[in-house]
């Protein structure tokens, strides 16, 4: 049923909470599986001297060996139980890199931990499940994480 199954990560201990339902529904279909975490960029302040820019840049691939390190963990796990595992960077809104990303690896499942905010959190906050739920075309597992 699921030959594909794409799960973003943040690199919290919630959105981990994820990974044994990943871990069970990868085993049972020899699914292949993708992670994902989706960089949005520190804002660029500009200025003539150049000095933002270069900084905008340092951050940027420090933020990316950061996250492939963090990645290539996670995959390696699965792989060492013998999951097919990948790992991905993506760059720009969240739940547009994952949409994005999803589509394009053809993925038949969107794995996700919620946080589960509510109220005034989640409206300065925003919420990428939220978001995924609005626009996915195809089937999520979202589940909440405490």
């Amino acid at each position: 049923m699921y030959k594909c199954i794409l799960v973003p990560l943040d690199g919290s201990k919630r959105a981990e909470a994820i990974l044994p339902h990943v871990e069970q529904i990868a085993s049972l279909f020899k699914a292949k599986v993708i992670f994902l975490h989706v960089v949005e960029p520190p804002p660029i302040v500009t200025d003539e001297g150049g000095p933002y820019l270069e900084n905008f840049q340092n951050q940027l691939q420090t933020m990316t060996e950061q996250v492939g390190l963090y990645l290539k963990g996670i995959a390696g796990e699965f792989r060492e139980k013998g999951i097919d595992a990948t790992e991905q960077i993506g760059y720009g809104p969240v739940a547009e890199g994952i949409l994005k990303t999803a589509q394009r690896e053809q993925a038949d499942l969107i794995a996700i931990a919620s946080h589960g905010r509510t109220g005034l959190s989640r409206v300065f906050y925003g919420s990428v499940a939220l978001g995924l739920l609005h626009a996915a075309d195809r089937p999520l597992l979202v589940i909440r994480s405490d």
